[in-house]
């Protein structure tokens, strides 16, 4: 299908296909089929792929509902969707083995590797060691709007790195970063010679078998069975445009299907072996799955809390935590269109891994994943569907008074200092990059690459995007500021929550010299 016929709209079925592998006649999964149903009914997925592994064999294997839900394309467990964040621990893996071949040292500096690593702060880019790049505690917070829809290369961006502001001292506390695991690929491109689609192919791919798996939605429409994206826009669930993130792909670009995928999973139960070869030493597996950060408590009273989650920190490129007094290795996965769960057990030598073509509020990777680990584990199975109503309807609200107490900082009756005209140009900044203001339709709109969106007033010299655009900047308001000739000299966006508002410069088009004939 074209990138033209993925933009239209299509609602979600009610009948939802099954595609399965053969089951004895009473097993764990008795009434599991309708359980999923119910569950996609209930959030609009359109599409989940489940798969399960229990001391090496395959114990689950399952499509529900469509792919493509306009053509009637059912999803199965050979289907490709995006695995997303997943993808980090395949980043992870890669050093691993050059790890193992005594080419990486994971606490020599960055540096050693690659010489000309730079970040805003020098002593974090002096002191920072491989380790650092995936454990999430550089210091630095997501600065995700600087790859996000833009056009840069994954060069640009590693060279852009020392413009972003941290927000936090080297190694202070865990801040999760998609751009330390570009860099992470750009070490292992820079140390081997080879790209890190080359290397995933070449290292991880082929030896598990993993021969339909892909690095890029470029290659999805000529892989066949392959799902289409889906979001909901104004209460409709409708195709989307697939989302490429080639230029940040370390930290996120795989494509994979649950069959598939549950060969990766089962290489690191067995602590790095696969069908009698080994991959990565049990060395390496050990650590990676060993805490090597502290993602920081939610410390809101109210939020909704499962005593039976018992959190233990990151390890390498994957999360540690406890389900039920069962230690639980788990990473979760989100793209445009695609949600995913990849998780395993190690001392049970159990595995799941569950993928879905439907994003926004999807919580149904978590309820199936959870679901099944009661199935296997044979304990009494949790209303993780009830649980997950809380927890949306709780973040939901508080989305609701954080916008209600945005809007009562606005200062009524104020209007912008200078016609709309002044405000229009071009800003850039040495890391983010250009953005456009213009002038249409007797408003202001901010364009960055791909995005565009209308602007509307707020207050003073402050404007914010109009409600129900989709933009990099969400609720984050534009303040322009005058020079001092009183013209206006830049603009500041709050694209990173985390972080001091970027600043964005006019640019200003130098004045040819005229010649004196």
């Amino acid at each position: 299908m074209s990138r033209g016929r993925v933009r239209a709209a299509v609602l979600v079925a009610l009948v939802v296909p099954i595609v399965l592998v053969a089951q004895p006649a009473s097993t764990p999964f008795d009434g599991f089929d309708v359980f999923v149903a119910d569950v996609m009914r209930e959030w609009k997925v359109p599409g989940v792929a489940v798969a399960a592994i229990k001391d090496g064999n395959v114990v689950l294997s399952k499509g529900y509902g469509y792919r493509d839900v306009e053509k009637q394309l059912p999803v199965t467990p050979q289907t490709l969707m995006a695995i997303g964040s997943n993808s980090k621990s395949f980043t992870v893996t890669l050093m691993g083995m050059l790890s193992d071949d005594g080419k990486l040292d994971w606490e020599k500096p960055v540096r050693t590797y690659l010489p000309d690593f730079e970040l805003y702060d020098e002593v974090s880019a002096r002191l920072m060691t491989p380790t650092d790049l995936v454990t999430h505690r550089s210091g630095l917070p997501r600065h995700d709007s600087m790859w996000y829809g833009r056009a840069f290369t994954r060069k640009d961006l590693y060279q852009r790195l020392k413009y972003l502001e941290p927000n936090a001292t080297f190694r202070q506390r865990y801040q999760y970063n998609n751009l330390m695991f570009m860099t992470a690929g750009v070490l292992l491109e820079q140390n081997t010679g080879k790209s890190w689609d080359e290397l995933i192919d070449q290292r991880i791919f082929e030896p598990l078998g993993m021969s339909r798996s892909n690095t890029s939605v470029r290659d999805l429409p000529a892989s066949g069975d392959f799902a289409l994206p889906y979001m909901e826009r104004n209460g409709k669930v409708v195709a989307v445009p697939f989302r490429n993130i080639d230029a940040v792909a370390p930290a996120g670009s795989i494509n994979s299907s649950v069959d598939e995928m549950l060969r990766y999973i089962r290489m690191h139960i067995d602590q790095g072996v696969y069908n009698g070869k080994t991959l990565v030493s049990k060395r390496f597996a050990l650590r990676m799955q060993s805490a090597s950060s502290a993602p920081a408590a939610n410390l809101d009273p109210d939020a909704p809390r499962s005593p039976e989650i018992v959190p233990g920190g990151y390890g390498l490129g994957v999360a540690i935590s406890s389900y039920r007094g069962h230690k639980l290795v788990e990473h979760g996965g989100g793209i445009d269109g695609f949600i995913s769960s990849m998780s395993w057990m190690p001392d049970d030598r159990i595995g799941v891994m569950v993928l879905t073509n439907f994003s926004g509020v999807n919580p149904v990777t978590t309820i199936v994943m959870r679901n099944v680990y009661d199935r296997l584990l044979g304990l009494d199975r949790l209303d993780w569907v009830a649980r997950q109503r809380t927890a949306v309807a709780y973040a939901d609200k508080r989305q609701k008074e954080r916008e209600k107490e945005k809007e009562a900082e606005r200062v009524a009756g104020t209007s912008p200092s200078h016609p709309l005209a002044d405000y229009a140009g071009t800003f850039e900044h040495p890391g983010y990059g250009v953005i456009r203001i213009a002038q249409e339709n007797g408003g202001l709109a901010f364009a960055m690459d791909e995005f565009s969106v209308p602007l509307e007033h707020f207050h003073y010299d402050v404007f914010r995007r109009v409600k129900k655009s989709q933009s990099p900047i969400d609720d984050a308001r534009l303040t322009f500021t005058n020079g001092p000739n009183g013209k206006v000299a830049n603009v500041s966006i709050l694209l990173e929550p985390a972080a001091p508002e970027i600043v964005f410069n006019r640019k200003v088009t130098p004045v040819k010299p005229t010649s004196n004939q």
